[in-house]
This record gives C-alpha cells, sequence and structure tokens, in this order.
C-alpha cells in the first residue's frame, strides 16, 4: 500500500474551513444542527477530497456525503479520514441507517483524525472506541483548533448537552464496566447529602428521590432501572455511594503526609467521589504550612493559587484513571520538596505522556460519565481548561511546571512545593554537573 505524505495541521485547518460551509436544516423542533467538516486522503491516486454537512442533502452527515455520496464506486482502504466532529456511533441513529463509525470501518479507513468528541456525555468517546476497536487508528486534532470548533458549535453543544438529560440514547459500547448496574446494590447505597449536593450545583428542579430524579439519573449513567427497581450502576455508587469500597476497593483516595521529623500520618478518603477534593484541600489546609512571601496578602493569594494547583491536579486523578484496574488507588503523597498524584491507568489514547507534560493535550475523557457530573458541580472544566491552568498557576506562584511522568500502573503527576524542590530531587552526579544558569 503506498505510503501517504502529508501535513496533518494542514489538513486539520482544511476540514475546519469546510466545517464552516456546512448548510444547516430548517428542523420544526428548533435543535441546532452541527457543523461539520470532513477531509479525506486517498491512497491511489493521491488526493484529497472534502466535504461538510448537508452539502449534497439536507441533513447528510459529512463522513456518510463523503464516503458514500463521493466515493461510493471507490476503494478506500488505508486512506486517512479527518472530520471535525467525532463519528456517530452504532445505534445513533434510527434504523436502518448505519452510523458513520460504521461506514469508516467497512471502508477499511485506517486512521482517523477527530476534532472534539460528541458532547452528550452518553455518546461521548462511543464513535471513537467503535473505531479503536475495529483497528482504526485515532487522533485528536490540536487543543487551539478544537476551541475553534467548539466557537463554531457552541449552540449545538449546549443544546446537546441539556438533550443528554431529557432524551435516552442507545448504551451498547460501553467504554467501562462501570457503566453497568452493581449487583447487590440498591438506592438506599447513595448518601443523600451527596444526592443533594448535586442537585443543588447542578440547578436540578426534580426533587430528590422522585420518579423524575431517578429517570435523569438513568439517563445520565448514574442509575439503571432493572424490574421496576432503580440499581445503582458503578459510576453511581463511586460518584454518590455511601461505602463506594465495600463493592468496589478500587475507589476513593489514600492520603499521606512524610513530616520533617520522619512521622507519618495517613488519610482514607472512602466516601462520595464528589466530596473527595474538598475533603481533601480541607485536610491539606489543616496540615500543611502556608507559603512564604513578604506580605500576608502576597502569602494569601499564593496559598489559594497553590491549592487551586493541587485539586486540579486531585480532580484530574479522579476523573480520568482507569477504574478497571482494580489492584491500585489514587493516592497523594505530600513530602517537604514535593505533592505527588498517583492515578491509576496510562493516558487515554491517542493522548500521550509528552502531550500531557505540555499541559495542553487535544481533549478527551476516559470517563465521561465522572467528567460530566464533576462539571456540572463545578469541581472541573469539562473541555480541558483545568489541566491548561496548571501551567498557569505555577508560574504565577513561582514554582517550576509540575511533571508527569509513568510508573505502573500508575500515571504520577509531580508538583513542586519549593522553588528549590526540582534541584533536591536531581541526582548528586547530575547536579553537579550543572552549571549557575541550568540550574
Amino acid at each position: 500500500m503506498p505510503q501517504i505524505n502529508f501535513d496533518p495541521r494542514a489538513m486539520m485547518l482544511k476540514a475546519i474551513e469546510v466545517m464552516h460551509q456546512s448548510i444547516a436544516e430548517t428542523r420544526e423542533d428548533g435543535k441546532a444542527c452541527p457543523k461539520v467538516g470532513a477531509v479525506l486522503i486517498t491512497t491511489w491516486p493521491s488526493m484529497i477530497k472534502t466535504a461538510c454537512r448537508g452539502e449534497l442533502r439536507c441533513g447528510d452527515h459529512a463522513e456518510f456525503t463523503l464516503l458514500e455520496r463521493k466515493h461510493r464506486d471507490q476503494k478506500l482502504d488505508g486512506c486517512i479520514l479527518f472530520a471535525t466532529l467525532e463519528p456517530c456511533a452504532p445505534k445513533a441513529r434510527k434504523f436502518p441507517k448505519l452510523s458513520c463509525a460504521e461506514r469508516i470501518v467497512l471502508a477499511r479507513i485506517k486512521e482517523v483524525w477527530v476534532g472534539i468528541e460528541d458532547p452528550d456525555p452518553l455518546v461521548d468517546r462511543k464513535g471513537i472506541k467503535y473505531l479503536e476497536d475495529n483497528g482504526v487508528t485515532i487522533h485528536m486534532f490540536d487543543p487551539d483548533l478544537q476551541d475553534q470548533i467548539r466557537e463554531a458549535n457552541r449552540e449545538f453543544i449546549e443544546q446537546a448537552t441539556k438533550r443528554a438529560q431529557e432524551d435516552q440514547k442507545s448504551n451498547v459500547i460501553t467504554l467501562s464496566t462501570l457503566e453497568n448496574a452493581l449487583p447487590l446494590t440498591l438506592i438506599k447505597d447513595l448518601s443523600e447529602d451527596a444526592l443533594n449536593k448535586y442537585r443543588d450545583q447542578a440547578q436540578i428542579k426534580e426533587e430528590l428521590g422522585t420518579p423524575e430524579f431517578h429517570r435523569r439519573l438513568v439517563l445520565q449513567g448514574i442509575l439503571k432501572e432493572e424490574n421496576g427497581k432503580w440499581i445503582p450502576t458503578g459510576f453511581g455508587l463511586l460518584l454518590f455511594g455511601k461505602e463506594p469500597r465495600v463493592s468496589m476497593p478500587q475507589a476513593g483516595l489514600l492520603g499521606t503526609i512524610h513530616h520533617s521529623n520522619d512521622t507519618e500520618e495517613t488519610k482514607n478518603f472512602d466516601g462520595p467521589l464528589v466530596f473527595t477534593p474538598l475533603e481533601v484541600m480541607e485536610w491539606l489546609h489543616n496540615k500543611l504550612p502556608s507559603l512564604n512571601d513578604r506580605s500576608e496578602a502576597q502569602r494569601r493569594a499564593l496559598d489559594a493559587n497553590f491549592y487551586k494547583l493541587i485539586r486540579e491536579g486531585i480532580v484530574n486523578a479522579l476523573i480520568h484513571r482507569d477504574y478497571d484496574i482494580q489492584g491500585a488507588k489514587c493516592q497523594l503523597i505530600v513530602t517537604k520538596d514535593t505533592i505527588t498524584v498517583k492515578s491509576p491507568g496510562k493516558p487515554v489514547e491517542p493522548i500521550t505522556l509528552e502531550k500531557l507534560q505540555s499541559f495542553e493535550p487535544p481533549v478527551l475523557s476516559r470517563n465521561p460519565i465522572l467528567n460530566f457530573v464533576f462539571s456540572k458541580m463545578k469541581l472541573a472544566e469539562e473541555r480541558g481548561l483545568g489541566l491548561k491552568s496548571m501551567k498557569n498557576i505555577a508560574q504565577q506562584i513561582g514554582r517550576s511546571r509540575p511533571r508527569f511522568s509513568w510508573d505502573a500502573p500508575y500515571l504520577v503527576l509531580t508538583i513542586y512545593r519549593t522553588s528549590d524542590a526540582v534541584e533536591n530531587e536531581l541526582n548528586p552526579e547530575v547536579l553537579n554537573k550543572l552549571s549557575d544558569s541550568e540550574r
């Protein structure tokens, strides 16, 4: 098969250019249509073809137009596709229509570059997962271009996120076993305090305990309805369970502080996941000294930003860890120089360690249900802004940029407490070879 040479950035820009040419259909229900652009790089002959939503027929998806309307009679084995929106997953369209993800697999396309995920939390990443499960290599658009796509589709994204709370969608493709109902668990295993906190923060109108409220939780992947009973899913128990670790030993977070007098202090955070970040922050506030500075006002500002940096690290660890790894738990380890946050599981493909270290990786969530709930409770930025802010906060408070590393089975985030902490961590032999400016 001929090798395809192309500039990924140029193709991303081309797809966005085509996206803006999308033709929105007139809908009586007032739903906004997404703007979607697609670019296909063919192998033989080597050509670049494009399509946008509604280009040839009202309502047709860009991928359908490109693959079925423009290239139906051609072999597309090994071609490369760029699409500004995640291809829809199987069962996402009304029978007998095939999803775009299925059409891509049937066309034997080998590589797909995706702009942004579908914003519906019950569909989020499932088109991508279907492609990955069928041997298609996935890449994401650059973060700044993802922002452009979201801005162009702001109305669609807002409406789609709201519909996720109202419309039942197929959940055939699973990203995690925790999407399933947990045997022997009951709705009374969920904390009313945690659910009330969620209801208040997310401004949910339905009253706690009503069928309408339960239906909302079903649509969000937090409950399942089985034989007339409401059963928590694994994600529901993680987020709101009174004692999640009874059924899920991998839940929770283990905290350890190594004091300068060689003593240790530990605390386990085993309750509802939605309470964990604030509980950890309160524990650290009571145990750690304030950052040093010349004035009280400056010290308070430093403290506030430093704890925000820690909170973002903890929230990312809890949301994006691989909960199917049952033999490991999230950990927080404090020493005199560093605060280390350990989260089981490698970055979700196609995000790499190198992209994480830039603190501006493309946005892609391993656990969209967790991400959705945390964002509604204002504990996380749903589209990656929290991770970007970590780099800026470290710079503002005069600390080295946090560092990501891999120590199987953990993704490790190291936050430096002092300006000398990085130097203190270096091997003495390496340190002695550095000049003053390098230090």
